[in-house]
């Protein structure tokens, strides 16, 4: 599914150089293939904007090429963007207003930063909840990522997230658990996952709010999830999305904060993601980073050029895999017309025809 280059939003350009497929708009014309309009909400904070949109355009446009996609960014208001990001959103992003005039077929919420620990009193929290009510009515099919699948479980089903003693923060192993749901029918049984979160929902609330739990961690966390008819809402609570180096970029972002005095605690290690060689880098940076400060003396560089190439990713093929399939769905499901959630003789309850929910 070919990624269509129509607007100049940087990202596209970025992408190419990388070889993924994007069409310019005169090529894409000529295609007798269908279009597919997904909305972009992209919540994160200025410094991860565009690799967020990256992340999640490259996962999009590695989809099998029965479509062309037209991906829709915008943001919301109360996020507190400086004026360079305030600038590149003017420039590049829509409005939610054009989504509800233009219609989608699918939207992405993004994850977000918060600065209160209930999700209610983010600034941005009435507008969040606007458009989630708005896609749950208009919108085949919305993806959440991480904070946002926390948001909608607290304000549609009454589930609130819960603080842990430890963040969870590294990659970790994962295993299927509804073999039947089309969006994980095929892909590996057992894989890997970054998550990056202090707060979780447990089993247990997905159980209660009866949704259909298809991807659990070996530590018992729910990964992945869906409404109960299978496809209106998707959750994610860890991030497909991630880049290789992603968890390295935290792990700097944390490092260098300690260093600056703007945090009390020195990070420590991302679980199963960096190997003895990377840690010992690292290990000596800290140590070398204390010691010029106790001397008075600058920080040295973060040794990410020594560690960049020695990090593995063991989970980007299966996260393309589900985003890949959860695009085929939404083509198979949806009208032409973007404005109409489900094609006529489509059971709108269970669009996807799953058994019930007990025999999976």
């Amino acid at each position: 599914m070919p990624l269509v280059a129509h607007s100049k939003l940087p990202t596209f350009e970025k992408l190419a150089t990388e070889g993924l497929q994007v069409l310019q708009p005169n090529v894409a014309r000529k295609q007798d293939i269908r279009e597919l309009h997904i909305g972009f909400l992209n919540m994160m904070p200025d410094a991860a904007l565009a690799p967020t949109e990256r992340q999640f355009y490259r996962l999009i446009g590695e989809s099998n090429p029965i479509a062309q996609f037209f991906v829709h960014p915008f943001t919301l208001d109360g996020l507190g963007r400086s004026d360079k990001a305030l600038d590149y959103v003017n420039k590049h992003y829509e409005t939610f207003d054009q989504m509800r005039e233009n219609g989608l077929d699918a939207l992405i919420i993004t994850g977000a930063n918060v600065t209160h620990s209930n999700l209610s009193e983010e600034p941005f929290w009435d507008s969040l909840i606007e458009v989630a009510d708005w896609a749950h009515e208009e919108v085949t099919s919305t993806l959440c990522s991480c904070l946002a699948t926390h948001a909608i479980l607290e304000f549609r089903y009454g589930k609130k997230r819960v603080t842990q003693k430890r963040k969870k923060w590294g990659v970790f192993e994962h295993r299927v658990v509804d073999r039947q749901h089309p969006l994980v029918s095929s892909i590996n049984t057992r894989f890997d996952q970054p998550h990056s979160r202090w707060n979780t929902i447990f089993p247990e609330q997905y159980d209660d709010a009866n949704l259909r739990t298809l991807v659990i961690g070996d530590d018992g966390c729910v990964h992945l999830a869906t409404s109960p008819d299978g496809i209106r809402t998707v959750f994610f609570q860890g991030h497909p999305e991630y880049d290789t180096i992603s968890l390295l970029k935290e792990y700097k972002r944390d490092a260098m904060a300690y260093l600056a005095g703007d945090a009390e605690d020195y990070p420590p290690f991302p679980l199963n993601y960096l190997g003895k060689f990377e840690s010992a880098v690292l290990d000596e940076f800290r140590m070398r980073a204390e010691s010029a400060l106790e001397q008075g003396k600058a920080v040295p560089q973060f040794p990410e050029q020594l560690i960049l190439n020695n990090l593995n990713n063991t989970w980007h093929d299966t996260g393309s895999a589900i985003v890949g399939k959860w695009m085929g769905l939404i083509y198979q499901i949806t009208h032409r017309e973007r404005h109409k959630p489900f094609m006529d003789g489509i059971d709108a309850d269970n669009p996807l025809s799953l058994p019930a929910k007990n025999e999976t």
